[in-house]
């Protein structure tokens, strides 16, 4: 396989590279952003297959599988996890090119240590040898998150859950493994068809009635302050386009209750409630000192088919370079200059140039984001990576987030960030724009000391 994957030369392309990586490679991760399944996690058993491991829960998976042909009988429908990967393993050699093609290997070589090509040749070899190696103890979670050397992760979480699996496994483990986040999306998404579904999921938890936004924001600090006192350190956002974080508190109540009603609000109307209570999420961290994460960008559930059969999450979201992010954005960040920390991702690359350019006016306490989601490529990485050198500080960067929905992709994103960061901060020591011994600083700061200090950690 020459150099495929190879541990020398993967993606680092110089003597400098490789001796970066060779400083960082060990480090421990810290994950501020994921959608860890923490019930998983926290019941500790082997995983059955091959399939349920590496593509069961994984969209980046099922979408080039669709681009290939594979019938949605076998993604996301009925036919049996082994016809799934066999599937599978027909049509990935024509992933090469696509991140998913390295990630999967890099999950097969590094965490089952099968060296096996993907392939429909070599198929019914994986899932055998696979299936005995699940088995094995040391293929539980826990012990599959204590390889990748993990030190704590971020999930992803409604701010009516009780968090009763992070709760127990915490106590597990006498620390704080898996820390919340509080995600207040579907409150804030008054036009959605199931917002008086979160708004009564919310009434439930805390046993009383939100019949004003005056109600609605005493129970979420409530939510706020449970998310805090177990170990939550910031909350996170996705938005299409950043509301302003600014209106007038009574409007949002008319509009509020109108909703409550069932009647759906107009657009204009849902931007008046969604722009002030952004402003109150933003007020609840700022007095926490948590970190405000805004994922910006992602045009969701364009596909009406995939919505409609299989749900959000599925595969059906896109990046428009047109939304216009900045005018709101600046209002938000005016607001709470100075009283807030703040994590800016964008879905398209067509926007990053702006943001960085606004993390470097609005200096120490907002920040750039990793490459997010469909910029979470080898070619992604190093153009923001660039960017980010000669426009803001590679010492500012917020850090990389693995935003898993799968347990091994810790492991395999986080490897090839940090080396795609060697590579980037090793062609500049080979171009004499850095002393090498800088460069190491620099990738140990931020692949490891600089997100763990920013997000509390």
């Amino acid at each position: 396989m020459n150099n495929f994957l190879s541990e020398k030369k993967y993606l680092l392309s110089s003597k400098s590279a490789r001796k970066i990586y060779n400083e960082i490679k060990t480090l421990p991760i810290v994950d501020p952003h994921n959608h860890a399944n923490v019930n998983e996690i926290n019941k500790n058993q082997n995983y059955p297959d091959i399939w349920q491991l590496f593509a069961a829960t994984d969209h980046y998976i099922w979408e080039v599988m669709r681009k290939r042909g594979v019938p949605e009988s076998h993604i996301t429908g009925s036919a049996t996890n082994k016809e799934k990967w066999f599937k599978l393993a027909e049509v990935f050699p024509e992933f090469a090119g696509n991140p998913a093609y390295e990630w999967m290997h890099l999950d097969l070589f590094r965490y089952l240590n099968i060296k096996h090509l993907i392939c429909i040749e070599n198929a019914t070899k994986i899932w055998d040898e696979s299936l005995k190696i699940l088995q094995k103890e040391n293929k539980k979670p826990l012990n599959l998150l204590k390889k990748m050397n993990i030190e704590t992760m971020c999930s992803t979480d409604d701010p009516a859950d009780t968090l009763s699996d992070h709760n127990e496994l915490n106590a597990k483990l006498s620390r704080f493994f898996v820390r919340p986040t509080w995600r207040p999306d579907k409150i804030m998404n008054i036009f959605a068809h199931d917002w008086i579904d979160s708004i009564k999921k919310l009434e439930k938890r805390f046993a009383t009635e939100i019949n004003s936004v005056y109600e609605l924001m005493d129970v979420l600090r409530k939510s706020h302050d449970y998310f805090a006192e177990h170990g939550c350190i910031a909350s996170d956002h996705g938005v299409e386009v950043p509301p302003t974080g600014t209106g007038n508190e009574d409007q949002a109540d008319k509009i509020f209750k109108m909703a409550k009603s069932g009647v759906v609000p107009s657009m204009e109307e849902s931007k008046i409630y969604m722009n002030w209570i952004f402003g109150e999420f933003a007020k609840l961290d700022s007095e926490k000192n948590w970190v405000f994460q805004i994922h910006i960008g992602a045009v969701r559930d364009v596909r009406d088919y995939l919505f409609k059969t299989i749900g959000r999450d599925s595969g059906g979201d896109i990046s428009n370079h047109f939304l216009d992010i900045v005018p709101p954005l600046l209002k938000l960040l005016n607001r709470f200059d100075k009283k807030l920390k703040v994590v800016l991702y964008c879905l398209d690359p067509g926007h990053q140039p702006s943001l960085a350019t606004i993390a470097r006016a609005f200096g120490e306490n907002v920040r750039l984001g990793s490459a997010w989601w469909l910029c979470d490529t080898p070619i992604g990485m190093r153009r923001q990576l660039e960017y980010i050198s000669s426009v803001d500080l590679f010492a500012n960067f917020a850090g990389m987030v693995s935003d898993s929905r799968k347990i091994l992709s810790y492991g395999s994103r986080f490897e090839m960030f940090r080396r795609i960061l060697a590579d980037v901060l090793g062609n500049m020591v080979e171009l004499g724009q850095m002393p090498e011994k800088t460069a190491i600083m620099l990738a140990e700061k931020m692949s490891y000391s600089e997100p763990k200090k920013f997000f509390g950690l």
